[in-house]
């Protein structure tokens, strides 16, 4: 069996993860460039625990500078076996008022600036995204909020855009009217390359805001999202916190194939494969790389 590893992706207003024991900072050198920040790596009640700062400390980073491969590569490099996406948003429903936390299942990907894939011209791979979370990790999730009574909504889209530019009146209610939950930056292609990477993910959407679709709150201010942001980064850690205590200490193996997904993703022949992409998948593709 495999032993889990749990990893922390910390989103904006979530630079860090205090409880953390035996806590240490590590940098871990990565072929596909540089990413975030340093991981901090440690332990919670004897389950080993990595958080990474989607933005850096200070939040250094926009969402379209971000190195998702190389955020990706380095937790997989570390040994994640699960990871939870820590993620602020807006919200298309008066039922998600600001505050409010999402346990996403569907992703919508809007973005068009960023580098989606580990796979390319050279080694060609095609994973399913049909369900793109690990419903097991959204329920030790969804267990975890109970036991700390913080109220969570178990279902719901994360339309994700660009940015780093807030949302058009006419994009606002073009979102709301598909029906989509929540709005963000980041979440993309953040679980696309999870799935890739083998990694079972899960986002816990933190709702700041209502976009600028609601008549009554039609104006987005970094000064009011922050506000927010400091009470959900609290309830954030407290969930963290109780999710590590409880969760299994060996990895369970996913229902949607997570943890599988390369099985048989890859499409290029052993002998047309580049060595060079094949180097750089050594951490991501290793598994099934190893058995040519």
């Amino acid at each position: 069996m495999t032993k889990s590893v749990l990893g922390i992706i910390g989103g904006s207003g979530v630079y860090d993860l205090p409880g953390l024991e035996r806590a240490h900072a590590k940098a871990i050198a990565s072929p596909w460039g540089k990413p975030s920040a340093p991981l901090l790596m440690g332990e919670i009640a004897g389950l080993p625990v990595v958080f990474l700062s989607r933005h850096d400390k200070g939040h250094r980073l926009s969402p379209s500078d971000i190195n998702y491969r190389a955020n990706i590569d380095v937790l997989k490099r570390v040994g994640v076996t699960d990871l939870v996406s820590l993620s602020a948003c807006g919200s298309f429903r008066e039922e998600l008022p600001p505050g409010a936390f999402v346990l996403i299942d569907q992703f919508v990907d809007r973005t068009h600036k960023r580098e989606s894939s580990f796979f390319g011209t050279g080694c060609v791979a095609h994973v399913s995204m049909a369900h793109p979370v690990s419903p097991r990790l959204r329920i030790h999730l969804a267990a975890a909020a109970a036991a700390e009574s913080i109220a969570v909504v178990r279902d719901g889209t994360y339309v994700c855009i660009e940015g780093p530019q807030f949302s058009s009146l006419a994009e606002s209610l073009t979102y709301k009217g598909l029906g989509y939950s929540v709005i963000g930056m980041t979440n993309m292609p953040e679980a696309k390359l999870a799935r890739e990477a083998e990694v079972c993910y899960a986002t816990v959407a933190m709702v700041t805001d209502f976009d600028c679709w609601h008549p009554d709150h039609d104006a987005v201010t970094v000064q009011d999202i922050i506000k927010v942001l400091n009470a959900n980064a609290e309830k954030a850690r407290r969930l963290v916190a109780r999710l590590a205590r409880d969760f299994p200490r060996e990895h369970e193996s996913c229902p949607m194939g997570s943890d599988r997904a390369l099985d048989n993703a890859l499409i290029t022949a052993p002998e047309a494969r580049d060595p060079e992409l094949l180097r750089k998948l050594d951490a991501v593709a290793g598994r099934v790389l190893s058995q040519v």
